[in-house]
């Protein structure tokens, strides 16, 4: 499976694992080159505090278009060490 934004694939993994309709990707597989930090911050009630990452390609920016759990609740360790995509970042096979 591959994310790909502007153009760029963002990350690309065979090991996907779905929760609740999103695809999560291994944060191995994250291309760095296009991926700058965020402070911004969210509240799962039964995955913990989600913390994102914006996108960079070709001088275009797509804030917060990724996210990850730093540390998930129990009952949610499908998606320790994973990130996942929004904000018209496409997920294709």
């Amino acid at each position: 499976m591959k994310a790909i934004w502007n153009g760029a694939v963002i990350a690309e993994s065979s090991d996907i694992a779905v929760v609740e309709g999103n695809h999560y990707f291994p944060l191995s597989s994250l291309n760095r080159e296009f991926v700058s930090f965020s402070n911004h911050k969210t509240t799962c009630a039964w995955k913990g505090q989600a913390s994102y990452y914006s996108l960079m390609v070709d001088g275009e920016m797509n804030t917060d278009a990724a996210w990850y759990y730093a540390n998930p609740k129990m009952g949610a360790e499908e998606v320790t060490d994973r990130v996942a995509f929004w904000k018209g970042v496409k997920i294709e096979a």
